[in-house]
């Protein structure tokens, strides 16, 4: 139903309650109770006529006592400031816009500015892009990056990806946790399968499956990792032992533990491989909270009473090193916990990180490191003040591989 009010020289209408000429400029009309408005700039007569339909329903509700209140009505028609120039606007994404066949680089330009997630998630493909095109102006240099990760990935289909990235020498430096070690080498020995995340754990024990999300390990293949690891221990045991008193004394850590694991695999299909074959460092700082703990441990009986020895202080300071030498840092950190705090603590010993780009589904009320923000890493200086950073709100596995497809493989021959 259509209401209608009427002053001595102006007419307007009201439909449901809401003021048809928010939307399109109102007829004037002395002698007509209603006249029908005509389409007219909406983005100009939101703010332009604000001001005089306020006062005209101000007045109107002292003249006619069918008028809104005029409480409600200031309440509803705040006037809005001006949006500064050059404030980007929402785009929306039109297939028709996209020619075929459409690219990941299409789909994503067209999402940029979407808003919500797809917009973080274009933030950080500019961030990532950035980090890639920077050269030292003296020295040529490019930015140094750190990948993070934890197990689960690995364990997933993202391994290819990480592969792929250390295989091409896209990143300088990783930092991941044990099962993110360990699962690669057990891939290479023995196949992870699809199950459901809802598959009972009490059936899966008897079975001698371990689930990982909607994954499972069958434990055969942590019992094919032992018969594979424990003899490199072994070795590398004897080769520690022999060496004592010597000018070449060994000094195992964990990352030097990585490297020769990477060696040892001699498997293309191995992320550890390739850092292995390309020099690129590996860290992991809790290399025991996993079954690589459980072998190490398992080998201090056998071994007894000699040990073999990790020293993790000379990994971090062979990490931190990395980062105070690097000309410009960039962490990419798939994940939280300990791996996100290694590469960001490293980090502050450069006084920050230029650009930082996380993924994880963390939420910051509790406290946790996984679900901080960037704007906490400013605030400890593992951030630079005024760097780039994005925080991406998703499963890695939904994005990261778009990510990369639009980043580092982007040019890819």
């Amino acid at each position: 139903m259509v209401a209608s009010f009427v002053t001595s020289d102006i007419g307007w209408c009201l439909i449901r309650d809401r003021i048809y000429s928010s939307t399109y400029t109102v007829t004037l009309n002395a002698n007509s109770a209603c006249s029908r408005p005509t389409i007219s700039d909406r983005h100009s007569l939101l703010t332009a006529n604000l001001r005089d339909r306020k006062a005209i329903l101000k007045m109107s509700s002292q003249e006619n006592p069918n008028a809104p209140p005029t409480a409600a009505t200031d309440a509803v028609l705040v006037v809005s400031e001006e949006m500064p120039e050059g404030t980007q606007k929402v785009e929306e994404l039109d297939f028709d816009d996209i020619k075929d066949p459409i690219t990941a680089e299409d789909l994503f330009n067209g999402m940029r500015y979407m808003g919500f997630q797809a917009s973080s998630l274009g933030e950080s493909i500019r961030i990532i892009n950035d980090m890639r095109a920077w050269r030292d102006p003296e020295t040529g240099e490019k930015t140094t990056i750190f990948l993070g990760y934890t197990s689960n990935m690995i364990s997933s289909g993202m391994r290819g990806v990480f592969r792929w990235l250390v295989k091409h020498k896209h990143v300088s430096a990783i930092v991941t946790t044990a099962g993110g070690v360990e699962e690669d080498f057990i891939k290479c020995l023995g196949d992870t399968y699809m199950s459901s995340f809802s598959a009972p754990g009490p059936d899966l024990r008897k079975k001698g499956q371990n689930r990982i999300g909607n994954l499972v390990v069958p434990n055969s293949n942590y019992r094919a990792f032992e018969d594979w690891v424990v003899p490199i221990f072994d070795q590398m045991l004897e080769e520690q032992e022999a060496s004592k008193g010597t000018d070449d004394e060994i000094n195992w850590t964990p990352s030097k533990m990585i490297h020769r694991l990477g060696k040892e695999i001699n498997d293309e299909r191995s992320v550890y491989y390739w850092a292995w074959k390309n020099d690129i460092p590996v860290f992991c700082p809790a290399l025991t909270d996993g079954s690589l703990g459980d072998m190490l441990y398992f080998h201090t009986f056998k071994a007894s009473p000699r040990q073999l020895k990790c020293d993790i202080v000379e990994d971090i300071r062979r990490i931190n090193t990395i980062s105070v030498r690097a000309k410009r840092a960039g962490m990419i950190i798939l994940g939280g916990g300990v791996i996100k705090h290694h590469i960001a603590n490293a980090c502050l010993m450069r006084n920050g990180a230029e650009s930082a780009v996380y993924i994880n589904t963390g939420q910051e009320f509790d406290g946790s490191d996984a679900g901080a923000r960037p704007d906490e890493a400013v605030s400890w200086g593992k951030i630079k003040i005024g760097a780039d950073a994005v925080k991406v709100y998703a499963d890695a596995t939904l994005v990261f591989p778009f990510i990369v497809a639009n980043t580092f493989a982007k040019d890819r021959q």
